[in-house]
């Protein structure tokens, strides 16, 4: 019988990592009166759910419990997935998984692929977590069959199905001008439910160093979305959602009146003496070459870096039983408009309209159970930009893809069915990089009740986009000569080993990811007429990245969890390539707790030294700091604590208060992000820690 059990639910769970929204339709129950008595193991981070594929979960509570607003807070350090900033004044985020870069990482709507690396540049922020269940997370090269190009893994939002009638109101006020206001409202009916969500937040822009140019980009966001749940529309059962998105954000001169800021294109506003190893003159910076002052004369303009976003989206997933087999069909739309003022390198405007298709059928075929499946994705990008001194580059990065494909995945148990194998194909026919097979083996063994295993070995591939494949930089040349003629392929090999018991829960992992054909760009090359121009090529040499990471849980009392974790990484790549640095270690201590009516929560997360030499290719560009000396080789190790109480007065009202970065621990008052060449060129992207410091937040919650 218990064999029998353990049959059902991985079968029922085995198709979710490839078809992730067959695996979280909702069920009608019967009502229950829980009683919460605290965090528990089965959300613990690094908690992995009944799936081969080795898949992590964020839930509702602990994002709570992080007070995230959206997708890049909600997720941020937990081991092997941390949040990279590409840009210290227009702040570039992206998810990394095992320490790649963040353009591998591709993010699912309800299992639905609809971000592509131009989208992820500032619109990952824009991903509300309101109404939603959860966030899975899986690493590894191809971990999705509907994801090929996920060459570190994906994210996957999972939308929450309302089962019961709720209106929840959230207010907040933090330091540096954070408000946020947000609502859910949720309304079961008979056949079906509907859910909406809006959240708007305000951020001013933090300058930490005096130099009167922001480290931390100031912003004004507002998103809404509408969920549908169909229990039976034709015998399907439908559900889906619509995201509307629009963000203002500005970085370098501080303030939000971007017209004035725009206009402003003369004279020095800021002081370029304030800061560690300041400029011995606050009109400019030293040239290291010569010795002599570099004087900026381009007014709030020209460190000005503005972008409007605005984003419309919609999904559907429609599914029924047919045969004794699922068929499942899904699609997908988006629209994303990004209006930039990149400052003193160009303007720039990106169009991007995306579409996908799905068809499946799940069915059993003897000891197997086999799904089958074609998808189609097309992804346009338009654009159209003036550089600073007036050249028009319009298209300097247009892209056209289409990507019809075929997948098949085999379930099927051995050994008295405690192992479990998960197999899987992919065939997709792109039109600009032909014919690419994509294959995936997922093994899950049950040594015991407590122990069990799980390796996965497999390929995805990407296909290279535009200039936000590193930095925007780029646009100030006048136009991009593209050599990619192969997509970027990744070999991954991971295994993990997890033990749960009662009170305590541990999962260790291995991952070895092996990059071939990594995207590079390589900016400032003058043509036979003068012009400049990027070559957007591909790395002679592979990039590997090796890690490990272990994460434990322990139940202390029935209110109270612990956990530790821990990372190492190790990296073999040709300076120039990975462009942004990272830790070799991280160390992980959470604490949640629940006594009475308090819900209390610290997370410390501690970095080791970075490579900085290395990774910024000191070597080929010396980095400098505005006095004229060098920059560190190696950046200091350093600590983050956020803490957090929430007080629930009764089952309507609760109120929260916190701290993030209670050691206010910040790099501008260490280490500039300001830096320049030997010949005095100034840029922004020497990162290697916070960016900004401590923050205190006060809210409150009304469930009417």
């Amino acid at each position: 019988m218990l064999n029998k059990t353990r049959l059902a639910v991985a079968l029922a769970a085995a198709f979710g990592p490839a078809l992730p929204a067959m695996a979280d339709q909702p069920q009608t129950l019967p009502d229950v009166v829980i009683q919460d008595t605290g965090p528990a193991l089965n959300n613990a981070p690094g908690s992995l759910r009944n799936e081969i594929i080795k898949t992590e979960s964020v839930d509702a509570k602990a994002i709570e419990r992080s007070n995230a607003s959206n997708l890049t807070e909600a997720v941020d350090n937990r081991p092997g997935i941390s949040i990279q900033v590409e840009c210290s004044v227009c702040n570039v985020r992206n998810i990394s998984l095992d320490n790649m870069p963040g353009r591998f990482t591709t993010l699912l709507i309800d299992g639905i692929p609809l971000y592509s690396s131009v989208s992820s540049a500032y619109g990952l922020d824009s991903v509300s977590v309101d109404g939603i269940e959860r966030i899975d997370i899986a690493r590894g090269a191809g971990a999705s069959l509907i994801a090929p190009e996920a060459l570190a893994g994906t994210v996957n939002i999972v939308t929450k199905r309302p089962i019961e009638s709720e209106n929840i109101f959230t207010a907040e006020v933090g330091e540096y001008g954070d408000h946020r206001g947000s609502a859910y409202l949720a309304k079961p009916f008979s056949g079906g439910a509907l859910s909406l969500t809006a959240d708007y937040r305000e951020h001013d822009s933090v300058d930490g160093a005096g130099y009167g140019i922001s480290q931390y980009t100031g912003y004004q966001r507002s998103m809404g979305g509408l969920g549908y749940f169909l229990d039976d529309v034709g015998g399907f059962k439908v559900r889906g959602r619509i995201d509307l998105v629009h963000e203002e954000r500005g970085g370098g001169p501080l303030g939000n009146d971007y017209g004035a800021i725009e206009g402003d294109t003369t004279g020095n506003p800021f002081n370029f003496s304030a800061g560690p190893h300041g400029s011995p003159d606050p009109s400019g910076w030293i040239e290291p070459d010569t010795g002599t002052i570099v004087p900026y004369t381009a007014g709030a303009a020209g460190l000005a870096q503005i972008i409007t976003t605005d984003r419309q989206q919609g999904t559907m997933i429609a599914e029924r039983n047919l045969d004794g087999g699922k068929l499942r069909l899904a699609a997908g739309i988006a629209h994303h408009n990004q209006d930039s003022f990149y400052g003193s390198d160009a303007t720039y405007t990106g169009d991007q309209n995306q579409y996908y298709l799905q068809s499946s059928y799940q069915m059993p075929l003897g000891s197997n159970l086999v799904t089958l499946g074609a998808d189609y994705r097309s992804e346009d990008l338009s654009s159209t930009g003036v550089t600073a001194d007036g050249h028009v580059n319009n298209g300097i990065d247009d892209y056209t893809y289409r990507d019809p494909a075929l997948f098949a995945q085999l379930y099927r148990t051995f050994l008295d069915n405690t192992l479990e194998m998960n197999a899987s194909v992919r065939v997709d026919n792109h039109n600009v990089f032909g014919t690419i097979t994509s294959p995936r083996l997922n093994l899950l063994y049950h040594h015991n009740d407590a122990y069990a295993s799980r390796l996965s070995i497999g390929r995805g591939f990407r296909a290279p986009t535009s200039f936000f494949e590193q930095e925007h930089g780029i646009l100030s040349d006048n136009y991009i000569v593209r050599q990619i003629d192969k997509p970027e392929t990744s070999d991954n090999l991971s295994y993990a080993l997890s033990y749960s018991s009662d009170r305590f829960s541990w999962v260790g992992s291995a991952n070895y990811n092996r990059i071939h054909n990594f995207a590079m760009l390589i900016p400032g090359n003058v043509d036979g007429s003068g012009l400049t121009y990027t070559l957007f090529t591909s790395a002679p040499d592979p990039v590997t990245i090796r890690g490990i990471d272990w994460v434990g849980t322990y139940q202390l009392t029935p209110g109270t969890a612990v956990s530790l974790g821990a990372e190492g990484y190790k990296y073999d790549f040709t300076p120039g390539t990975l462009a942004f640095v990272r830790p070799n270690e991280r160390a992980y201590l959470n604490v949640d707790s629940r006594l009475g009516g308090w819900d209390l929560s610290a997370k410390l997360t501690w970095t080791g030294p970075q490579d900085l030499a290395r990774f910024y290719d000191y070597a080929g560009t010396q980095q400098y700091n505005l006095d004229g000396t060098p920059k560190p080789d190696r950046s200091p190790a350093f600590s983050v604590l956020d803490v957090r109480a929430q007080y629930r007065f009764n089952k309507r009202y609760t109120a929260f208060f916190g701290v993030n970065n209670l050691f206010d621990y910040q790099q501008a008052t260490r280490d500039s992000y300001l830096w320049t060449d030997a010949a005095g060129n100034l840029d922004v992207t020497h990162i290697w820690g916070p960016n900004i410091g401590r923050q205190i937040y006060a809210g409150i919650r009304a469930s009417l």
